[in-house]
């Protein structure tokens, strides 16, 4: 992630009866922190209660003012799903979501109560959220598209400011492009992101991103191309020359999604790890 500019006010009513509230977890890759949301104000939804600090946690409490009934996740990173099991024991509301898949970097205490799929709904007397699966990011991922307003909570999947990491093998570059455009097709008119300001121009920044990414991936191609049987650690500074070399961990993981999206595009050949560009074998070739 990159920079987010200006610093976000802790606390903002963004519309009647939703509220943001920003953890105090900035960093390089929370930028100035994850966005806590809060619906209603008869009944409470909680979405993204993030890290588990306990004065953030108290800080949604003391904010929402009445009773907590529900608490739903975007997905199982660190930073957006831990806080929920603490806020759900303290309040006794349903938690709803995807359970976390394997792998490291795994909320595993976040058990929902009611798991969502796509297409699902919570509807009150106040809001209606519908559930909108956006694999890519992580395998369990999803936004949530306030009806009335038509703004969609997009926790990681879209944020302000920035690209996200896609790390493999939950992280899957081919899902997330493909979700990008889903959200792209909702024509929603706002995005709401998991670290950042509100988004309103949800196809720039749409386009933005699917550009970068496709960018990114033609260096991919090129690099391969030009040096072939290295591996994705060795890629690195091919690709990401623009790159601070402090950040070539996070940008391996981002190169190898683009190179296993290009495996399964059938454009690139992974053999014991190392990488080279597919080239069919043609009438006249001595492999055929």
């Amino acid at each position: 992630m990159t920079s987010f500019g200006p610093e976000m006010p802790d606390y903002s009513e963004l519309a009647p009866g939703i509220r943001r509230i920003v953890a105090p977890n900035p960093s390089m890759m929370t930028g100035p922190g994850t966005n806590t949301y809060l619906f209603g104000t008869e009944e409470i939804a909680v979405v993204d209660p993030g890290p588990t600090i306990g004065r953030h946690l108290d800080n949604i409490v003391e904010k929402a003012a009445a009773p907590i009934r529900w608490i739903l996740v975007t997905h199982t990173h660190p930073d957006h799903s831990p806080g929920a099991a603490l806020l759900a024991e303290s309040t006794g509301a349903e938690l709803l979501g995807m359970p976390a898949p394997k792998g490291q970097h795994q909320d595993k205490s976040f058990i929902p109560t009611r798991v969502l799929a796509d297409g699902d709904a919570l509807q009150t007397d106040e809001f209606r959220l519908e559930v909108v699966h956006t694999p890519g990011h992580a395998s369990n991922h999803v936004c949530y598209r306030h009806e009335a307003l038509d703004w969609l909570f997009t926790g990681d999947h879209v944020i302000d400011g920035s690209t996200v990491v896609i790390d493999p093998p939950d992280g899957n570059m081919k899902h997330y492009l493909e979700s990008l455009q889903r959200a792209r097709e909702l024509h929603c008119d706002a995005l709401l992101p998991g670290h950042g300001e509100l988004i309103d121009d949800p196809v720039r920044i749409i386009d933005w991103i699917i550009g970068h990414r496709l960018q990114r991936e033609a260096k991919v191609v090129a690099a391969i191309e030009a040096n072939p049987n290295l591996t994705a650690h060795a890629l690195v500074p091919h690709v990401y020359k623009d790159v601070d070399p402090k950040l070539y961990g996070w940008a391996e993981r981002s190169l190898l999604a683009h190179a296993l999206k290009l495996e399964a595009d059938g454009v690139a050949v992974r053999s014991r790890g190392r990488w080279t560009v597919y080239r069919p074998a043609t009438a006249g070739d001595d492999r055929v």
